[in-house]
């Protein structure tokens, strides 16, 4: 479809001029390659006659670095994760972003030449995935430099990223959580602290989920069917986030919901059942990025399930504080209940993320879903809000 361009001119730039979108991925955390992949969906799917794209990637090492425009190149193939560094302009040069208010100038720094300008970037859309990008830490970046971006904000972001803190914030606010317990980095240190980690599972109920309290894409997520496989789970984890989560395992159907932020506020999407068959027991990495696990959009659900399911994800998406977009995932229990698992603040754009599928499903198609959330920021102050 076309879209129209509603783009009001950033202060300082050229009249008339098409927005400039620095679309920044890749990032040091484990979700490197969903990242990259994530970015060659939405460059394939950027209306060119409305915005520049300006690709910039993260490499592992955290060295921002110009890109290929070659989406093809940023997809997973075959079980072949792709990363920043396989499409780098550059071994050895550098982005630079502006540090701050007075210019949104974006710099180009290779060693023994001239730095050259790129140019000012109008808005960043981020489509990093865990920690030092979606937690908050890059949000944080670019409210000192006054760019605005896509998504939630510093607080949101952070808070958004831990489990643990999720759900303390959704308790307080009235929405049920499973039962969970948390294995901090000092704890696991001691074995005084490791025997009174295993005596806080003891009291979970069989099996349980040991996760990095900090990551997502199902990064080194074990489930765990005895104690006996808990340490090894734990130092599983580990090799993720030195902090760990441990949740009581639910029996339920997993139900997803986007949120998408409106001219008149947030919005739920029609809801997806994930379906995990085959040889996998739970939807970790390997069933969701490379076996491709069955996303059923729109999921079957009563009408009454349907909008009860909506109005929680938005008040999961008010609770933290949200803006832009988020994915709210669920538990909805054999007894009726919805439980909340957890809040994705920069849900996965690939071709098989259910966010993308949920919104099309509800009438709004893939490009309209980048261009509203290109707008939301244009239009959103950087600052206290």
């Amino acid at each position: 479809m076309s879209i129209e361009p509603t783009f009001s001119n950033p202060e300082g730039g050229a009249p008339g001029r098409k927005p400039r979108v620095a679309l920044v991925f890749g990032g040091r955390s484990s979700e490197h390659a969903i990242s990259v992949s994530t970015a060659g969906s939405v460059l394939r799917a950027i209306d060119r006659t409305v915005y520049d794209v300006l690709p910039i990637g993260i490499t592992h090492d955290g060295r921002w670095s110009l890109t290929t425009d070659e989406s093809s190149r940023m997809a997973i193939t075959d079980g072949r994760l792709p990363s920043v560094e396989q499409v780098a302009e550059s071994a050895e040069g550098q982005v630079v972003l502006p540090v701050s208010p007075a210019s949104r100038e974006v710099v180009w720094n290779e060693p023994g030449a001239v730095p050259k300008a790129l140019g000012e970037v109008d808005v960043v859309l981020p489509l990093l995935h865990g920690p030092w990008g979606e937690d908050g830490t890059l949000q944080g970046l670019l409210e000192l430099s006054g760019v605005p971006y896509v998504g939630s904000g510093v607080l949101a972001s952070a808070v958004g990223m831990d489990k643990e803190y999720t759900k303390r914030v959704f308790d307080s606010f009235g929405l049920e959580v499973g039962p969970y317990t948390v294995v901090r980095p000092r704890e696991w240190e001691t074995e005084a602290g490791r025997a009174a980690a295993r005596e806080r599972v003891a009291g979970l109920a069989m099996p349980v989920f040991v996760k990095p309290c900090r990551a997502g894409s199902s990064m080194g997520i074990t489930l765990v069917k005895d104690l006996s496989e808990l340490d090894a789970a734990i130092e599983e984890a580990r090799r993720h986030d030195p902090k760990v989560i441990v949740e009581e395992g639910l029996s339920g159907r997993e139900i997803e919901c986007g949120v998408l932020e409106f001219e008149d506020g947030p919005r739920a999407s029609l809801p997806a059942e994930i379906k995990v068959g085959g040889e996998f027991e739970f939807y970790d990495f390997e069933a969701k990025y490379i076996d491709s696990s069955e996303v059923e959009v729109p999921a079957r659900l009563t009408a009454e399930a349907t909008e009860r399911v909506r109005q929680l994800a938005v008040r999961a998406f008010e609770a933290l504080g949200c803006e832009g977009l988020a994915r709210v995932d669920f538990f909805l229990l054999e007894d009726g209940r919805w439980v909340v698992n957890e809040i994705n603040t920069m849900p996965g754009f690939t071709p098989i993320s259910a966010y993308p599928k949920m919104w099309e499903a509800s009438g709004v198609p893939y490009p309209e879903l980048i261009d509203r959330l290109l707008q939301a920021a244009l239009r959103r102050p950087t600052g206290l809000r």
